[in-house]
C-alpha cells in the first residue's frame, strides 16, 4: 500500500499521493514554484494524526493556472417578472504532488561518558 496524505488548502481537504495531480483554488505562487501543503492526516504503515503531523512533509509543484468551467446562475420567480442572470468561472491552480513523506531524524550522536565527565570536572 502506497503512503498518502490528506492535505488542506483553500478551506477544502484533498487526498494526495506522490505523483498525483489536483486542481485547487488559485494560489499566489508562480508557475513552476514549489509549494508546501499543510497535512491533516498521513498514512504509511499506520495512521498519523495530531501533533505527529509536524514530521510529515507534503511538497507540490505548481503545474499551471487554469480557469474552471463557466457556471451559469439563473433566478426566476414565476408571474412576477423577476429574472436575474449571473455566472462565474473559478480561478484554479493545478498542482503536481512531488513528495509525501514522514521525516525521520537521526538521534544526536552521544559523546562517550569519559569525555562528558572531563568537561564537567574542568568547569568547576
Amino acid at each position: 500500500m502506497a503512503s498518502y496524505a490528506v492535505i488542506e488548502t483553500g478551506g477544502k481537504q484533498y487526498r494526495v499521493e506522490k505523483g498525483s495531480t489536483l486542481l485547487v483554488d488559485r494560489l499566489s505562487a508562480k508557475e513552476g514554484d514549489k509549494v508546501d501543503l499543510r497535512p491533516v492526516a498521513f498514512r504509511d504503515k499506520e495512521m498519523v494524526l495530531g501533533e505527529d503531523l509536524e514530521k510529515v512533509k507534503v511538497e507540490a509543484k505548481v503545474a499551471g493556472h487554469e480557469r474552471g468551467p463557466k457556471i451559469r446562475v439563473f433566478k426566476y420567480r414565476p408571474k412576477k417578472g423577476y429574472r436575474r442572470r449571473a455566472g462565474h468561472r473559478s480561478e484554479l491552480t493545478r498542482l503536481e504532488i512531488t513528495d509525501v513523506k514522514m521525516l525521520s531524524r537521526k538521534p544526536a550522536a552521544k559523546k562517550p561518558a569519559s569525555t562528558a565527565k572531563k568537561e564537567q570536572s574542568d568547569g568547576s
